[in-house]
């Protein structure tokens, strides 16, 4: 069972990315070891889908020695207000 819950890693996004949306969810029936990530941020501009991913990876290096599964969904704020529209 991981330590870490939803809160706790939508906080430490929240510190790294300073998203326009987020949203953690906690996939595992409570034991925290599987989350699916949606982050919105303009750090993401410029960079490749890969590397955004990598990004939300590195902020959560330590976490995720525990965490055995992460769904990441990234998009830059244009993407994110263009998907809304529609």
């Amino acid at each position: 069972m991981s330590q870490y819950t939803s809160e706790y890693l939508q906080e430490k996004l929240q510190k790294e990315f300073n998203p326009i949306h987020l949203e953690v969810a906690d996939l595992s029936d409570g034991c925290g070891g599987k989350f699916s990530v949606v982050i919105v941020s303009d750090k993401f501009e410029g960079k490749p889908l890969l590397a955004q991913h990598r990004m939300v990876n590195d902020c959560l290096a330590e976490e995720l020695k525990d965490i055995h599964a992460l769904t990441i969904k990234t998009m830059k704020p244009a993407q994110w207000e263009k998907q809304k529209a529609s």
